[in-house]
């Protein structure tokens, strides 16, 4: 790739060229194959474009880092193949990506379909986490609970074929793309930006859905202005799989009421007024958008930009929510002032600088907090250490260094300490 020039897409068309293009984005740790069982009615009307996520379905492995970076890239291969506007349904991290175009690239999308999605994946503390154990593991353990997160018991047990495809689609996904797709789904929350998506929504859900289930789905209803909601039954995460006919129908249903392109004086295609919402489930969304309120930031002297929220979004990514919450929660009037500095001189200042990345920062961090004994901090660097890239094998070469140079009995009770945590951070859960 030249410099300056953002990646493409693996990609594929199904259906007449002079008809409408329908986009169709898999979720992660799946191909374009997750919509086999559409296709077929779907490209009856629409000319299907269907892509793979980088490193999935023997795609070029170039990992994406953030839900922006995919949506770049499929922006890029759509406008080298001349497609300017389009529907788009998208599943899981294919429908972060759905809500990416809507908020960035409204003159692009024409209506829009989120499937199993959400507007925050989790926390992102659970998706570093996953990161953590293909790192260690690989992707074994992740594709051998594949199927328990994207189908309901029965079916599994009844489809043996489509469960093992299941499996075999994650266990050739590329571990540094899935990684990164992980460390995409951790930073994407558009919470407090839903109101901005401007075209006809259709949220789908299965009933049974355990990863993105119904309160989710609700939550984009309320927060999306022409927003409706369909309730899938008897299906998991992975709907248009398990309920191929349900998805198909609902798909259809919302893609030719709600997208009518109709030409204007010019021969271009005019944007869609929306219609008035059909009713596809009788159960209303109750759940409201949760209120982000930014925190109060008091000024900083010289005019330089205050780095308190830039401090706090990296002890974040470093540290994890959980530990950073914990911390925060636990400060008072006496330690509040305390915390407020750390987080905005050695988060945002000191770990924010670019002369060092992140992996390189955590191999100093570790060997200074072994080398002045400091072990009380110590399990939440390594923790941190496993997030930033490093693996188990790296963290020991770096405690092995400190037992040279620091003293065996401080590298002793550093590897105690790294011993349980690189055990509980990189055990698959049952």
């Amino acid at each position: 790739m030249s410099e300056g020039k953002t990646e493409t897409l693996q990609y594929r068309f199904d259906g007449p060229e002079h008809l409408p293009v329908l986009i169709l984005g898999p979720s992660l740790g799946t191909t374009w194959h997750m919509w086999d069982r559409q296709v077929p009615e779907l490209a009856q009307q629409w000319r299907v474009f269907r892509f793979d996520l980088p490193g999935h379905g023997g795609a070029p492995a170039h990992p994406a880092v953030s839900v922006a970076d995919v949506t770049a890239r499929l922006l890029a291969t759509l406008d080298g193949l001349g497609v300017h506007r389009f529907g788009y349904a998208g599943c899981a991290l294919g429908g972060a990506v759905g809500v990416e175009l809507a908020l960035r690239h409204p003159e692009r999308l024409a209506s829009l379909a989120l499937i199993a999605a959400s507007p925050r994946f989790g926390t992102a503390d659970e998706f570093r986490q996953r990161g953590v154990i293909v790192r260690t593991n690989g992707l074994d353990p992740i594709a051998r609970s594949a199927p328990d997160r994207w189908f309901t018991g029965g079916f599994a047990a009844a489809q043996p074929a489509i469960t093992e495809w299941a499996v075999q689609m994650v266990r050739t996904t590329d571990p540094g793309c899935y990684i990164a797709a992980c460390e995409a789904l951790a930073s994407f929350d558009v919470r407090s930006e839903l109101g901005r998506v401007g075209v006809p929504t259709l949220v789908l859900v299965g009933s049974e859905d355990q990863v993105t289930g119904p309160a989710e789905a609700r939550t984009l209803v309320a927060g999306i202005p022409d927003a409706r909601l369909a309730v899938v039954p008897g299906a998991s995460h992975l709907v248009p799989v398990e309920q191929p006919a349900a998805v198909t129908d609902l798909l259809v249903r919302h893609f030719t009421t709600a997208w009518q392109p109709a030409l204007d004086a010019t021969g271009q295609i005019a944007l869609p007024v929306a219609p008035a919402k059909p009713v596809l489930s009788a159960t209303p969304p109750t759940v409201p958008v949760a209120a982000i309120a930014p925190a109060a930031v008091p000024p900083q002297a010289q005019g330089r930009p205050d780095p308190y929220e830039t401090g706090l979004k990296a002890r974040r990514e470093v540290l994890g929510d959980a530990h950073v919450d914990r911390v925060l929660a636990e400060a008072d009037d006496f330690s509040g002032d305390f915390q407020e500095l750390l987080t905005r001189y050695a988060w945002g200042e000191v770990w924010n600088r670019p002369g060092l990345d992140r992996r390189t920062r955590s191999c100093v961090t570790l060997s200074a907090l072994v080398a002045g004994g400091h072990l009380d901090e110590l399990a939440s660097h390594l923790r941190a250490a496993l997030r930033n890239g490093l693996t188990p094998q790296e963290i020991k070469e770096v405690l092995l260094q400190t037992a040279v140079y620091c003293g065996v009995p401080a590298a002793n009770r550093a590897f105690r300490i790294a011993q349980q945590v690189v055990r509980e951070e990189t055990t698959p859960a049952e």
